[in-house]
């Protein structure tokens, strides 16, 4: 199965800043997306949150333009613009139909390099942010995740949530929001994407004009690997119909050489209807509506965690249910027909994932800034092909070992208690 080649071009300015392109002349949209190659992980503990609040102040009017400019400008194109933050990038990114790439990009590198920050737009945005984090607190499956990851990865940064807490949200102002500002918008630290149909020559031009005139310096920010505390958190909550149940253990980095192996045991893990956790807890004993298991892989860390929610009668049995089949994959190897299963799913997921003009710019971002090369769709479906049932098994020992084993379990617990007897496997 012959893939189409994909047209990638790179172009570094003097200053360091990188513009990537994939010209896909068989569509009329353009996605950009400007990366900043820094998240919440490299925030100090009393600043936790600031990389999301800056992510939002952004939108809230540059040197030349009101938050309702910007608006009515993406609007009269049509183009829908946006922005996150994740705990090792932000991106701000628009999409819109070739013709108006010009507007696009004029637009998102003004806000991106101009924003104003002024007190007033921060203390009503402080607001809009608190009520985000009370509206991701009374989300209980939300909420599950957090209270894992902050013990998995305990007094380190990824542990800490993206969007902070009610106290250092409360506590932005604006000589903190310029210095972070400052720090992290450097040149060298800053990736210009774009996919769709454009000309790579015409975006450099246009990209070169914005962004040349930033100082070639790097943030010089230095990452320090977490250490796991594979911990048993049991957390009451009465107000919850549900017990929310994470279960995690350690997984690879995002740029280790077995991590085609680890998303293949994801996969029929918990990854899809068909997967085990799915067919055996949901299918065939009615235990959970939502079951499944997902990788968090990181530059220097990841994790492999099961997400499920289930009654209060049933919760032990859910624990149980997962920790046997961590045991079932130690104990013997994955049959042909379940293994060909898992790497199509993947092999299948992967291609229909890069379709559209968004999902090819995110793509070639996360590849720059991870790999510093580009991976074919053939390479990565070699990469998968190679995946051994012998491979899986011997994951499968190293990852799902009972001492390190993670589990959350939020929800009216009513004296539930989860021992690390019975997470043997």
């Amino acid at each position: 199965m012959v893939q189409e080649t994909r047209n990638i071009q790179r172009e570094v300015l003097p200053n360091g800043l990188i513009i990537l392109t994939e010209e896909m002349p068989h569509i009329r949209s353009v996605s950009i997306g400007i990366w900043v190659k820094t998240g919440s992980r490299h925030e100090d503990a009393e600043i936790n949150g600031i990389s999301h609040f800056l992510e939002h102040m952004v939108f809230k009017g540059t040197r030349t333009r009101s938050a309702e400019d910007i608006a009515r400008q993406i609007d009269s194109i049509g183009g829908n613009m946006d922005a996150f933050t994740a705990k090792e990038c932000i991106c701000f990114n628009v999409k819109v139909l070739d013709e108006h790439v010009p507007i696009a990009m004029d637009v998102l590198s003004d806000l991106v390099l101009n924003p104003v920050l002024a007190p007033e737009d921060i203390a009503r945005e402080r607001g809009v942010i608190l009520e985000e984090i009370k509206m991701d607190e009374d989300n209980p499956d939300y909420l599950v995740h957090e209270i894992f990851a902050q013990n998995f990865w305990k007094d380190h940064p990824l542990g800490k949530p993206i969007l902070g807490t009610k106290e250092t949200v409360r506590r932005f102002e604006r000589d903190v929001l310029l210095n972070v500002y400052d720090q992290r918008f450097k040149a060298a630290d800053l990736i210009v994407c774009a996919a769709g149909s454009l000309s790579h020559a015409q975006f450099v031009e246009l990209a070169t004009r914005k962004f040349q005139h930033l100082l070639p310096t790097k943030n010089g920010f230095q990452e320090t690997a977490p250490k796991v505390a594979s911990r048993i958190v049991m957390r009451n909550k009465k107000s919850l119909e549900q017990v929310q149940i994470c279960v995690g253990v350690p997984s690879y980095p995002i740029g280790h050489e077995k991590r085609y192996s680890s998303y293949i045991l994801n996969t029929l893990l918990g990854g899809g209807m068909s997967s085990r956790l799915f067919q055996n807890i949901r299918e065939r004993q009615g235990l959970v509506y939502a079951i499944f298991s997902d990788l968090n892989p990181y530059r220097d860390t990841g994790c492999l965690s099961i997400y499920a929610g289930t009654s209060r009668q049933s919760a032990e049995k859910v624990v149980r249910s997962i920790v046997k089949e961590f045991a079932e994959l130690k104990r013997s190897p994955v049959p042909d027909e379940e293994l060909r299963r898992a790497k199509d799913q993947l092999k299948g997921s992967l291609m229909l994932s890069l379709e559209s003009s968004t999902a090819r710019m995110s793509n070639l971002a996360r590849q720059e800034m991870y790999f510093d090369r580009f991976f074919s769709l053939d390479e990565l479906i070699e990469r998968i092909e190679e995946v051994t049932a012998e491979d899986l098994h011997q994951l499968a020992q190293e990852f799902f070992r009972p001492e390190l084993i993670a589990v959350t379990v939020l929800g009216n617990l009513s004296g539930l208690k989860i021992t690390r007897e019975q997470l043997a496997c």
